[in-house]
């Protein structure tokens, strides 16, 4: 039986390129979407060996997403695709769970490899990530913790694109005073208290893109 295989990754050409070699390698591509919030529900309906989720997705990102599919779908492997080598990132990602660091400038060669592994149990890293764990070890980096819950990473990302309160409550499935008590929440976790500042977080957290 071949591994079974989800692929997420809001870059459609990017998308169609990681299915086509995965395809061609033998694996069985079961799905595939754009978004971290679609890939965690294709996976809690699906449960694929292995799901390759790119770092920064609309909606939900990588790292938010590894640790609902953990949930949703204890089995399934999770593989993240990134350009960052920054080790805040990497060791994050480590802690979702992630099973595999794959930057995407070597996806052709590192993919097929990280899957196979993965799906044995076992964890890879491509060579800059492997180097900048090792970096962080060196000097015994001690990120701080997140103050927020997933939920209010994921609201926080929402504002950081743009989405009004209405608009992420529907998004979530959430009323709009809920999503209005998210939002004060955060600020006041993050002790910021306007949405240009709130943005400039989460770009540093990696939730969005700048």
């Amino acid at each position: 039986m071949p591994t079974q295989v989800l692929v997420a990754d809001d870059h459609q050409m990017v998308r169609q390129g990681l299915v086509a070699i995965l395809e061609r390698e033998g694996f069985k591509v079961v799905a595939e979407c754009g978004d971290g919030q679609t890939a965690v529900e294709m996976a809690g309906t699906l449960h694929p060996e292995v799901a390759v989720l790119d770092l920064t997705m609309p909606l939900l990102n990588g790292l938010d997403a590894a640790r609902e599919i953990q949930r949703v779908s204890p089995r399934t492997k999770t593989i993240l695709l990134t350009m960052h080598t920054e080790r805040q990132y990497i060791l994050e990602g480590l802690r979702s769970g992630a099973k595999g660091f794959v930057m995407k400038t070597r996806a052709a060669e590192d993919l097929v490899r990280a899957i196979r592994e993965a799906a044995r149990g076992g964890t890879y890293l491509s060579p800059e990530v492997s180097e900048a764990v090792v970096q962080a070890y060196r000097n015994k980096d001690d990120f701080p913790i997140d103050p927020l819950s997933a939920r209010e990473r994921q609201v926080l990302q929402l504002i950081a694109e743009g989405k009004s309160t209405k608009e992420l409550a529907v998004i979530l499935g959430i009323s709009v005073k809920t999503g209005e008590t998210y939002r004060t929440r955060i600020m006041g976790k993050l002790e910021i208290h306007e949405t240009a500042s709130l943005v400039r977080y989460a770009i540093r957290r990696g939730l969005v893109q700048p």
